[in-house]
């Protein structure tokens, strides 16, 4: 593991040149990844179907939501690197206030294996805009990927200023061994708790972007056909392997039955619209792999076992790594189902009666990525959105706020992370914040009242400043 070690170093030596680089040197190695990203589209496709079953269009809009990154960059960065002049306070008056964003150093993304390619170089943007050097560590478990993703980076960087470290759990521990200026990490949470403790250690920022349980509510006055249609895409996008997917669906008890009616239907029209069966299907992915397969199963067999109704779907094929898209309901708390992110195609549906019965449901479980709400009540909107937490919100909508707008800050609260990505938050978490004051040394603003013997002019100022 010393080749880390050695890597690591010849990185870190590039840091004082890349700090300072200019907003055109930045952008033009922005252009350079994606242009090399580009000219491997076709090879990162096959890839994602090979790993994941996608459709060729589903890597396709992965690499369109990178390119609005790319253009954000490319438009604003000049104005983001310029000082920021901030207003005088009494205390500052004759002196001049500003901010200056500087690079922090060397950036480490562990990047997960659901969308490694977005994953991979949407933290890298923002590292690489703000003047850092990249170590980029992709998932194991899309080695395709993984492979492509490195010479993709070998090809647009110097080795000095970007490096991709592929390999399993081994290599992850020893880059978190490396004394790194920022860490940003994709995945879950029990492997994020590591990386935090881990960046501890050395005192390192971090960015951590996870899951959890994203609920969704559905309230008496919602458009049903509008929002089955949307979550039945929600839900199995990816085979449901996406941070921000939608996980359990509160339904108010009066039109509960209808929705899984509607739900159903709609995973059909979808998703088996050549009639063929879903397991068929061009447009249903697979889970990673195997052992991830076997553990969305052991979830489904729990929740059966303990009194869940299967109102469609259920079927799971481990060797191919199939799981037919499920909706699932008469789910309780005692179900695995409903304490564990599930991270694949099943919805599990339970009712309520009266709005404060939706907080009861929500308030056990750590703060979601994503909460979103299907309603034409605006009084129920506002009380659902002023009473619960969570990293980002959608109304009447699903999956639809990363990756979408990169004016938009995205990122998690508490078990589902910390940290913002996306345009200039990217940028400015992947920034030092320097404030600087200049002191102008004319006698008319060079005062030094404050300096003791105190004057009789400078206590009077102090005391009044304390009175009620």
């Amino acid at each position: 593991m010393s080749e880390i070690s050695e890597k690591f170093a010849k990185l870190k030596s590039s840091t004082s040149r890349l700090r300072n680089t200019t907003a055109a040197e930045r952008t033009a190695r922005i252009q350079a990844l994606w242009e090399a990203t580009v000219d491997r589209k076709d090879d990162l496709i096959k890839a994602a179907h090979h790993e994941r079953g996608t459709h060729d269009l589903d890597m396709a809009a992965e690499l369109v939501m990178l390119k609005s990154e790319v253009d954000f960059f490319k438009k604003n960065l000049a104005k983001w690197m310029k000082p920021e002049k901030i207003k005088n306070s009494l205390a500052t008056m004759g002196k001049k206030c500003e901010i200056r964003r500087q690079s922090k150093g060397v950036v480490l993304n562990m990047a997960a294996y659901n969308a490694p390619t977005a994953e991979s170089f949407v933290p890298m943007l923002a590292a690489v805009a703000a003047g850092n050097a990249v170590a980029i560590k992709p998932s194991e478990l899309a080695p395709e990927s993984a492979q492509i993703i490195q010479e993709i980076v070998n090809k647009a960087f110097p080795t000095d200023e970007a490096e991709v470290f592929q390999g399993g759990v081994d290599v992850a521990k020893e880059l978190l061994k490396q004394p790194f200026d920022h860490i940003y990490y994709t995945g879950g949470t029990a492997v994020g708790k590591i990386v935090m403790k881990a960046a501890a250690d050395n005192l390192t920022s971090i960015t951590l972007e996870m899951g959890g349980k994203n609920p969704v509510i559905i309230d008496e006055t919602a458009k049903l056909e509008n929002a089955a249609t949307k979550l039945a895409w929600g839900r199995v996008m990816n085979a449901g392997q996406v941070c921000i997917a939608p996980d359990y669906a509160i339904v108010h008890e009066s039109v509960k039955d209808e929705f899984q009616n509607l739900i159903s239907e709609k995973i059909q029209e979808q998703y088996n619209s050549e009639q063929t069966g879903l397991d068929k299907s061009n447009y249903v992915p697979r889970i990673i792999n195997e052992r991830h397969t076997k553990r969305i199963k052991a979830l489904l067999d729990d929740a059966v076992k303990k009194g869940a109704t299967i109102v469609s779907g259920g079927t799971v094929n481990l060797k191919d790594c199939y799981v037919e898209p499920t909706i699932l309901t008469d789910v309780t708390e005692d179900m695995n189902i409903m304490q564990e992110e599930v991270f694949g195609p099943i919805l599990c549906v339970v009712g309520y009666q009266n709005r404060e019965d939706v907080l009861k449901h929500i308030a056990p479980r750590t703060n979601s990525l994503a909460l979103y709400i299907y309603s034409t009540n605006d009084s129920n909107i506002e009380y659902f959105l002023n009473n619960t937490s969570s990293g980002s919100a959608v109304v009447n909508n699903n999956c639809i706020q990363s990756g979408t707008n990169p004016r938009l800050p995205f990122g998690g609260i508490g078990a589902s992370g910390m940290g913002r990505i996306g345009g200039y938050e990217g940028f400015r978490s992947m920034s030092n914040e320097r404030s600087v004051v200049h002191q102008p040394l004319d006698k008319f603003r060079d005062f030094l009242i404050q300096l003791p013997p105190y004057s009789d002019r400078y206590a009077g100022l102090i005391m009044k400043g304390v009175k009620k």
